[in-house]
């Protein structure tokens, strides 16, 4: 059987870094000064030094916008059409900025197969043709759409894009994982909605996939929905965006799914026979379940804890950003492990091995 692998990932974030405007502008919506000072040191302690977004952050958070432009204002919140007319204007230019970090030349023409993952906006024709256009490939491209699958939605396109190898030794799989999550900042109340807001961004990660056995060897997915959990995690449009419920015991419910399954996940295996450790950095509070649920070291993680303090949540976007700093390290060898949590709730989880030059 022909085996898959991710050769190369390119990543991209917009240019505007909005964490400490964001820290300043929720700090004015705390409802009493205990919610204030305990947002203040949640803040601090989520681990997060810069999140980017397509949209240029207020310097000025007491004139009531997060923003330079004013999109989002109190008590005038844009509706979901607003929301996806900014989607459709960012989406394709963070895409090809991602994509260009492949440089892909004239090896563009054999592209043979589109994956694009998204759960942030969606226009037709979408985000697919525009880079079939923008890249010059073959307008015969086989082309996929996975939407609306949240932050484990790059493990199910790798998982396609294995399928569609296995399946067609020659083909070569673009993999486009795109997220624009400060689109759909909503009106909080409460601390424990401006908290969820607090750890999501935008970025981009482009990556291929083939025969070729170079960088990553995917050698065996695994999904995992624990049970009596479905509420934990929603994603629903509404009028005024896309509205999310993100509960304080995901974390809780994390830790005991793994504890339940990781035998199955490592296909037998112990935590500790694994050297390579990819994980959606979700929030802090998920890497410390995941450490807890797993009984791993405190430098497990690391690749994983960087990415969350550097970027933030990307969702579907985030993991790839930390499969590229593994495959990017020189020191790092041997098998791993990378999962990703989201709706449902679900762990879907694959084992790896970095090989070639």
């Amino acid at each position: 059987m022909t085996t898959a692998y991710l050769n190369r990932i390119s990543t991209a974030v917009p240019p505007h870094d909005i964490h400490d405007a964001f820290v300043r502008f929720a700090g004015t919506r705390m409802e009493t000064p205990r919610d204030r000072a305990l947002f203040g040191k949640l803040a601090e302690k989520a681990q997060i030094a810069h999140r980017f977004s397509v949209l240029e952050a207020s310097s000025d958070p007491a004139d009531g916008s997060v923003d330079a432009g004013g999109f989002y204002r109190h008590g005038e919140l844009p509706s979901t059409r607003a929301r996806m007319r900014q989607y459709e204007a960012h989406a394709p230019t963070l895409a090809m900025k991602a994509i260009a970090g492949l440089d892909l030349g004239t090896a563009a023409r054999r592209i043979t197969h589109v994956i694009v993952t998204s759960c942030t906006g969606f226009y037709a024709p979408g985000l697919d043709l525009e880079i079939v256009e923008r890249c010059g490939l073959d307008p015969s491209v086989e082309r996929t759409m996975v939407g609306f699958m949240g932050c484990y939605a790059a493990v199910n396109a790798l998982k396609l894009a294995r399928h569609v190898v296995r399946s067609e030794p020659e083909a070569r799989v673009l993999l486009v994982n795109l997220e624009l999550c400060s689109l759909h900042l909503g009106e909080a109340h409460g601390l424990e909605q401006m908290l969820s807001f607090l750890v999501f961004a935008d970025g981009c990660a482009a990556s291929v996939v083939s025969a070729d056995p170079r960088g990553l060897a995917l050698d065996r997915f695994h999904s995992v929905l624990v049970p009596e959990t479905r509420e934990l995690i929603t994603w629903k449009i509404g009028d005024r965006g896309f509205d999310m419920c993100l509960s304080g015991r995901v974390p809780g419910a994390v830790s005991r799914g793994l504890q339940a399954s990781s035998a199955a996940i490592l296909d037998g295996a112990l935590p500790e026979a694994i050297d390579l450790w990819a994980v959606h950095p979700g929030g802090r509070s998920v890497l410390d379940a995941v450490e807890n649920g797993l009984g791993l070291g405190p430098e497990a993680l690391a690749a994983s804890r960087a990415i969350l303090r550097a970027y933030g949540n990307m969702s579907s976007a985030t993991l790839m950003f930390v499969l590229e700093k593994i495959l990017g390290a020189p020191n790092a060898s041997g098998r791993g492990c990378a999962m990703s949590f989201g709706p449902g709730l679900t762990a879907e989880t694959f084992l790896f091995r970095k090989v070639g030059p």
